[in-house]
């Protein structure tokens, strides 16, 4: 009878040591990006978007700039009446191979029919006939819904860009507003341009993560009365605002803000009409009386496909 002599494999039994050994390091190598990395790459991520979104709102405020400004200046045949697309990216995809989470945006467009927003409001007497009782202060809003990054709305109201965060707000692009110094004569007068915006049913709002388009057109403008000549009257202007705070820096804001310098003289005055709870701006004349000429231009707005 024959014994069989068994002899063991220390070579076979070493190599599958380093196996395990190796996958152990690369789950632990793995885990450590996913872990400390992965969290922060997707939240440079986010910001870059929120950079990018920055940018769009400032071409559509542009486009929308130079389609009320050829409406008011052209004729019936003016490029204003031509829609123009404005890209906007709603969110950001996540990371391939890794455990990550995509983010999302809302658009909505705040027109003249939705209850609850801000309106303009001036002396009757300088007002067209169509909007006696104030002009709606319409609006383009988008929200992001950031994962890891700090949720960010934009909103462009009144022709400023409005950035909200938090319970925080600042008007990071002035609305189109300019003063004329007349106080030689007596007078400070503000131009306001302000767009008025004309929604579609049923393209008013998308959401999700891919590009969408905000196609936007001139219908026609609304000017108000002038009211330059020897005996100025003194206007009054209010601003009615979910985004008060937003709107009182950009006017009043030390040094920097539109009408600081006339405020600092005393020949106007900018105010809550009540610190602690204030419903409106109120832009009034000081030592010097005010003269407000408000152009108000209807534009068309829409998301998505369709005809405009």
């Amino acid at each position: 009878m024959k014994k069989g002599l068994f002899i063991s494999n220390n070579f076979a039994l070493a190599g599958v040591i380093e196996a395990l050994l190796l996958i152990a390091l690369v789950a632990i190598i793995m885990s450590t990006i996913q872990i400390f990395y992965i969290p922060e790459i997707m939240e440079q991520k986010e910001a870059d978007h929120m950079d990018v979104v920055e940018n769009q709102f400032s071409q559509l405020k542009s486009v929308i700039e130079i389609q009320s400004m050829m409406g008011v200046m052209g004729s019936e045949e003016s490029i204003a009446f031509t829609p123009i697309s404005s890209p906007l990216t709603l969110g950001s995809k996540q990371l391939p191979y890794f455990v990550s989470t995509s983010s999302s945006g809302q658009l909505d467009i705040i027109d003249r029919y939705v209850s609850d927003i801000g309106e303009i409001e001036m002396d009757p007497n300088d007002m067209p006939n169509e909007f006696l009782t104030g002009v709606p202060l319409t609006s383009i809003k988008y929200h992001a819904y950031n994962y890891y990054f700090i949720p960010q709305t934009y909103i462009l109201e009144g022709g400023g860009i409005i950035l909200q965060q938090n319970e925080n707000e600042i008007m990071i692009v002035a609305p189109a507003l300019t003063v004329e110094n007349h106080s030689q004569d007596g007078y400070i007068k503000i131009i306001f341009n302000l767009p008025l915006f004309i929604g579609n049913a049923g393209k008013n709002n998308t959401g999700g993560f891919k590009n969408c388009f905000i196609r936007s057109r001139y219908i026609t403008n609304y000017s108000s009365i002038e009211t330059l000549d020897d005996d100025v009257d003194n206007d009054y202007f209010y601003i009615y605002s979910n985004y008060l705070d937003a709107w009182n820096k950009t006017l009043k804001k030390d040094d920097s803000g539109l009408l600081w310098e006339y405020c600092h003289m005393n020949y106007i005055d900018v105010e809550y009409d009540n610190p602690l709870e204030p419903s409106r701006i109120e832009i009034t004349g000081d030592s010097k009386t005010i003269d407000v000429e408000l152009t108000i231009v209807e534009i068309s707005v829409q998301t998505g496909e369709g005809v405009i």
